[in-house]
């Protein structure tokens, strides 16, 4: 079996979740293609008592015949048991099952869970009464679902009102690589690539490790955009109306919102969303923003002071950006279709927008770059109210200093000019005017390989973060 990259927290807790004296229900989400039943074959493969994949947009017939062929996969003598014509037989069999079975810790995975619960089929109050009435009150059960309609695994089973209110034990939010990950699972396949190179893929596709799985290390990362984006045959060319129709029912609802906020980097209001979506200013919008929140493709955040208004939601999913941006209307396809387009302005305004994001995305890594990682802040961004300035990332600490941060992409050192340097001691007395802050400002630059020395940054600048030293560490 391949290396497990990363998971290193994920991999603690199912293993002591494992060795538990009692019963645990695990319920694992994310988005599509993050590694969910990967990280559980790898802990577990040898140590099913059952395991089971939902089918997709078939019925109950399908699914419960699918469900009796898997019993039987792992218990022949389920074949003497009539074919189950419920969720209720069907979970019965399975204990008859599991009563036979020795095993010290009798693993249980359910994979794709929500596909299950298919329209009338009762199967959330079976899987009640299973749990409920018979492995609840056992020492010997770990139960692990997942599945990729993360509003599905949040609303029907943590939030669970009914039978299954409080049942999950312990909740994954499994996310996509870091830099770092990213970098171990690149090396792990044998690739040799530089961190601007790096970053560049991670830019137009995050660290999902499905996609990065297709990478040929035997190409550099702009052939590999070539290939993956840009040709006929393309994986990541078609991937994007699949991504989000196989989270979300009536899909065509939450793609509108996602074209609409690729269109404004800084992100948009509720009420600015629902004016261009033409969508009601309801309680609809409100599931379809919380449920893009949840499974990690846009962010809400608040502008500095403003913690009670003016909700801000911002595109974050580093594919649908580059999809948007650069493929679904694209007139060149085929290779060196990505390397024409560089330093194009569309180009430039997208990679700083990206590394905005890369940064956002490891927070934790930049507070401990700064040494402040115990200390408690509050995150967000600020804009003036009459000449346009703004801050990219501001970052509220409780020690009483706030972190204003530049973030600039640029593939050698950052030269910080005259000019820029006044703009950037313009921004600052605004910020201050504006805020009426007294807390103390560290002007913060992040970029990827440093500042370079001159009398404008030994003067103005308090921190300066390397990501190539932060975030690959």
């Amino acid at each position: 079996m391949e290396r497990l990259i990363g998971r290193k927290k994920e991999t603690i807790l199912l293993n002591k979740l494992y060795d538990s004296r009692k019963s645990e229900f695990v319920a694992i989400y994310g988005r599509r293609r993050v590694g969910k039943t990967f990280l559980v074959k790898h802990l577990f493969a040898d140590r099913f008592a059952f395991q089971v994949t939902g089918l997709s947009k078939v019925g109950l017939k399908f699914q419960l015949n699918n469900f009796y062929k898997s019993l039987i996969r792992f218990d022949s003598r389920i074949e003497k048991e009539t074919i189950p014509e419920s969720w209720f037989d069907a979970f019965d069999i399975l204990i008859k099952s599991l009563e036979r079975n020795d095993s010290e810790k009798k693993v249980i995975f359910i994979d794709e869970l929500p596909w299950l619960d298919t329209r009338k089929s009762e199967f959330i109050p079976a899987l009640e009464h299973f749990w409920n009435s018979w492995a609840f009150y056992r020492d010997d059960i770990l139960l692990i679902v997942c599945g990729s309609a993360t509003s599905w695994i949040i609303n029907k089973l943590i939030n669970n009102r009914g039978g299954l209110h409080n049942r999950v034990s312990s909740r994954i939010h499994l996310h996509s690589f870091t830099l770092k990950e990213t970098a171990d699972f690149l090396q792990y396949k044998g690739g040799h690539y530089d961190y601007h190179q790096i970053i560049q893929l991670y830019m137009a596709m995050g660290g999902i490790p499905f996609y990065l799985e297709q990478i040929d290390t035997q190409k550099s990362i702009a052939q590999n955009i070539d290939t993956l984006f840009f040709s006929e045959s393309g994986l990541l060319r078609t991937e994007f109306e699949n991504l989000y129709n196989s989270l979300f029912s009536k899909a065509e609802r939450h793609i509108t919102i996602i074209r609409i906020l690729a269109e404004k980097a800084k992100g948009m209001t509720r009420k600015d969303i629902a004016q261009k979506s033409k969508l009601a200013n309801s309680g609809t919008l409100t599931r379809i923003l919380n449920e893009l929140e949840q499974c990690g493709f846009i962010r809400k955040y608040h502008p500095f002071h403003k913690k009670n208004k003016g909700s801000i939601y911002q595109l974050v999913d580093f594919y649908s950006l580059f999809y948007l941006k650069f493929i679904e209307n694209a007139k060149a396809f085929g290779a060196g279709a990505w390397l024409a387009q560089l330093d194009h302005p569309k180009w430039r305004a997208w990679s700083g927008y990206a590394f905005e994001n890369i940064c956002y995305y490891h927070l934790d890594a930049l507070k401990k770059g700064l040494g402040i990682q115990g200390v408690y802040t509050e995150i967000s961004s600020w804009r003036a109210n009459n000449n346009g300035a703004q801050i990219d990332l501001i970052i509220d600490r409780r020690d009483r200093v706030i972190n204003l941060c530049e973030i600039k992409f640029s593939m050698d050192e950052y030269i910080i000019t005259k000019s820029y340097a006044e703009n950037l001691k313009n921004k600052l007395q605004t910020f201050k005017a504006e805020t009426k802050t007294r807390k103390s400002i560290f002007l913060t630059f992040i970029t990827l390989y440093g500042l370079k020395q001159n009398q404008y940054a030994i003067n103005l600048i308090q921190n300066n973060l390397r990501v190539d030293e932060v975030l690959f560490e």
